[in-house]
């Protein structure tokens, strides 16, 4: 049987730390047969600062032996309002684990794993993988509390990706057909909808953005 490891990035959400503070997190979705990982339909929310964490973690841990994909570039006028800037740095996220899920060496990092599949911060990870938790890192993984049932085709879910900004959602793009079922992650209080279109309404215009 051949094996895969299929992964997306998509949905992206406002989470408000408060009234003035704001970033942007994106939920990824992983489906494999792969015996390298312990669940193989899996869905956590990161946000880009984490993905630049973990390609220094990654680098760090393979001692220069792989040559790791470049992230997006940081923007300083990357925006929240902007739809094509989120999309463009989405996309270069995706591309980003497409190229790091296959290497055996990467794949051997539990904190590959633990990005990707559990809810566990970065600090937290780290401190897992160091073996300064009471938990596992496969036990942090199986406790990840999204209910996944199975996932529509890959088309399907480039499709939803491609999907037209609609400012009445709650994600910079108009709500999708989730990619699993009963996945998709319950909004917390402080996460706020995504408004891009040209009237404003809702998110101060001194807001900063946290990354």
């Amino acid at each position: 049987m051949q094996h895969f490891i299929n992964v997306w990035v998509r949905d992206p959400r406002i989470q408000k730390s408060d009234f003035w503070h704001a970033h942007i997190d994106y939920e990824i979705c992983l489906h494999t047969n792969s015996l390298a990982f312990t669940k193989k339909i899996s869905c956590v929310r990161r946000r880009y600062s984490e993905f630049v964490w973990l390609r220094q973690k990654l680098q760090e841990n393979s001692l220069l032996m792989v040559e790791l994909p470049e992230l997006p570039p940081k923007n300083p006028f990357f925006s929240l309002n902007n739809a094509q800037q989120i999309a463009e740095r989405m996309k270069g996220l995706q591309n980003f684990l497409e190229l790091i899920v296959p290497s055996p060496l990467l794949l051997s990092d539990s904190c590959l794993h633990l990005f990707l599949q559990s809810q566990l911060s970065v600090s937290k990870i780290e401190a897992c993988a160091a073996g300064r938790t009471h938990y596992t890192a496969a036990q942090a993984v199986q406790r990840c509390g999204c209910a996944l049932r199975r996932f529509h085709s890959e088309e399907n879910l480039q499709k939803d990706l491609n999907t037209s900004c609609d400012s009445d959602s709650d994600s910079v793009f108009a709500e999708p057909e989730p990619c699993i079922e009963d996945a998709r992650p319950s909004i917390s209080d402080n996460t706020a909808p995504l408004d891009i279109a040209p009237k404003q309404e809702g998110i101060p215009k001194a807001m900063s953005m946290s990354l």
